[in-house]
């Protein structure tokens, strides 16, 4: 955890509030069973199941995908660089359909730059992906041909794929994929199932957003949540816990501006440098944030002592502008 340089009243502050925080060299919490992924053979490099009736969910242990095959070609949703070519090889060792259809959940090119699948086949995305790809100019990441503002149905031989925009969340475009007939649900970088959100909320450009997003998750008729990362896919209860998480973390971000006064900071280490004083304003308010929320969800969620605290300075900092 990082370590910061607080100054006599910011001390003051913490241990006044019983406030005790890891060191960087110590041992991080141990990683709850329930955070645990499926064994990776390291000579393959993936995992790859049978979640629905020609739906595949496939996973490197960091990063998954799903993709269906059709009787008519394979839809392939996403296209991560760190799976790369064994997302071939996968697909391959499931089914002789050539990939046909490509779906983008969303822009950043951890997700869907590979470039695997090459420029011949038909990539879906939102029109907001489709800006920002515009804008990227990736050679790996090409443009989509088939777009849509808020929903649009994807049918392909005998899969059908509901997609649908709900709003900014993590990034502009970032897309809802659901397979009705199979009650799976796929939203990238928005729940981490078994784990806390990935820092300071996976880079959410929209926390509102972020927040909205998974409530929505709930709006959806599902048994099977696929994150986009992380060795597991997730459930019902895996979105329900994130939820009460980050309402914990939430809470606790009011309390801390209520709390921790920017005005005796100021007072005991001037405002001549006015940068410095709000640094050390800002790392009170997201260290008293964690001291609420880390002991109550250390033993719950795998990295709630890594990414708590960053979690709440990316909570203070909505709270504060948003």
């Amino acid at each position: 955890m990082r370590i910061y340089a607080l100054r006599v009243v910011t001390i003051l502050l913490l241990l006044t509030a019983n406030i005790t925080f890891a060191q960087e060299d110590d041992v991080h919490a141990p990683v709850p069973d329930t955070a645990r992924g499926v064994e990776i053979d390291f000579s393959i490099g993936y995992v790859v199941e049978e979640i629905g009736d020609g739906v595949y969910w496939l996973t490197n242990g960091s990063t998954q995908v799903m993709f269906l095959t059709t009787g008519e070609g394979v839809i392939a949703i996403d296209a991560p660089p760190d799976i790369g070519t064994n997302y071939l090889t996968a697909i391959a060792s499931v089914t002789d359909e050539p990939v046909t259809h490509v779906i983008y959940s969303h822009a950043h090119s951890d997700h869907v730059a590979s470039g695997v699948f090459g420029a011949d086949v038909t990539y879906v995305a939102h029109e907001e992906t489709y800006r920002l790809l515009e804008a990227a100019n990736d050679p790996n990441r090409p443009l989509p041909s088939i777009t849509f503002s808020d929903d649009y149905t994807l049918e392909v031989g005998n899969q059908v794929v509901e997609l649908s925009y709900k709003g900014n969340n993590h990034e502009p475009g970032n897309i809802f994929i659901y397979l009705p007939a199979h009650r799976v649900l796929m939203l990238v970088d928005v729940v981490w199932p078994g784990w806390v959100p990935f820092t300071y909320l996976g880079f959410a450009e929209d926390v509102p957003g972020y927040f909205r997003a998974q409530e929505a998750i709930l709006a959806y008729d599902f048994d099977i949540f696929i994150g986009g990362h992380v060795g597991r896919y997730g459930n019902r209860e895996d979105i329900e816990i994130n939820i009460e998480y980050m309402n914990d973390v939430r809470n606790a971000a009011i309390a801390a501006l209520q709390s921790v006064d920017l005005y005796a900071i100021s007072g005991e280490v001037g405002f001549e440098n006015p940068w410095y004083t709000l640094d050390l304003y800002f790392d009170s308010l997201a260290e008293v944030c964690a001291a609420q929320v880390e002991p109550m969800w250390v033993e719950r969620l795998g990295g709630a002592d890594v990414w708590t605290l960053d979690n709440c300075n990316a909570v203070i900092q909505s709270l504060r502008i948003d």
